[in-house]
């Protein structure tokens, strides 16, 4: 997926929001702003937006003076998605069908994402799942029907507390279909994407092998990646993808993949054809 006009517009609204969220002195982001305007001419409107937000991270972390600037709101967001776990956990372990469930509560998690809202409610995100909430596409027969032919499959995860539920999702299919996971994380902090320190802290290590992609966009960028990495990608019988960063960065890719993900933003909702907010499950 390219990156819009309407990105552009996005990214120093980022700027703005992530300023005051991190608590920046106004002057600190009227320089980010400043900063990031002068460099927009050589932004590839080709390219991906998680590729683009690459320098704007990049920024924001040398005027924080951290490599990871959202390291504590990511410990905040995985407490307190690891006190709704257990009762997740009864919720699925009850249900008539805990493998649509345990889907729907793994998409309903990709709410918490700090590039796109630094507000959001995660309990009452699951709760709507319950209700019926509203769903976009959502392809769940296509993705069973791969899983049961699948001999593994490749996780790209997404966000830090999204984790936990990709936990959660993770344990149903391996209880359900003994399918072997492989787990994937970013190289390196950016945004509050998961690393490889908070897939652990979310317990994914016990029901999945955790891996890199060697990519430090908030997204699955493969020139970026990493030839071990790219390796599994094009072996893999079945790729699940969560959220709107690895969907921006692999909605063109021909392999086996299905997309997970809450369409958060309207450019997204768009590309997907779908409304603002809807959950979704579609092949890519």
């Amino acid at each position: 997926m390219q990156t819009y006009l309407d990105c552009l517009a996005c990214f120093m609204s980022q700027i703005v929001r992530v300023g005051q969220l991190l608590e920046l002195p106004e002057r600190d982001c009227l320089n980010m702003l400043c900063e990031f305007s002068a460099d927009l001419a050589e932004i590839e409107l080709a390219d991906p937006p998680p590729k683009t937000s690459i320098r704007l991270y990049q920024m924001i972390s040398r005027y924080v003076g951290s490599p990871d600037p959202f390291a504590a709101i990511k410990r905040e967001s995985t407490e307190k998605a690891l006190a709704l776990y257990p009762r997740l956990q009864k919720r699925v372990a009850a249900a008539p069908d805990p493998l649509s469930l345990a889907a729907k509560f793994a998409v309903a998690g990709n709410v918490i994402d700090f590039g796109v809202a630094s507000q959001f409610d995660l309990a009452q995100e699951l709760d709507r799942v319950l209700d019926h909430g509203a769903f976009g596409h959502w392809q769940e027969e296509l993705f069973r029907a791969a899983l049961e032919k699948a001999e593994w499959l490749l996780y790209l995860g997404d966000n830090t507390g999204e984790t936990v539920m990709d936990r959660l999702f993770i344990e149903t299919i391996v209880r359900e279909t003994a399918t072997p996971v492989k787990y994937v994380v970013r190289e390196a902090p950016i945004i509050n994407d998961a690393t490889f320190a908070d897939a652990l802290a979310a317990g994914l290590d016990a029901c999945a092998t955790i891996i890199s992609s060697g990519c430090s966009a908030p997204g699955t960028v493969l020139e970026l990646c990493s030839p071990e990495f790219l390796e599994l990608f094009h072996q893999a019988p079945l790729i699940i993808s969560k959220g709107q960063g690895n969907y921006e960065t692999l909605s063109g890719v021909s392999a086996p993949l299905f997309f997970f993900l809450k369409a958060k933003c309207r450019v997204v909702a768009d590309h997907l054809g779908v409304e603002l907010g809807d959950l979704n499950l579609v092949r890519g």
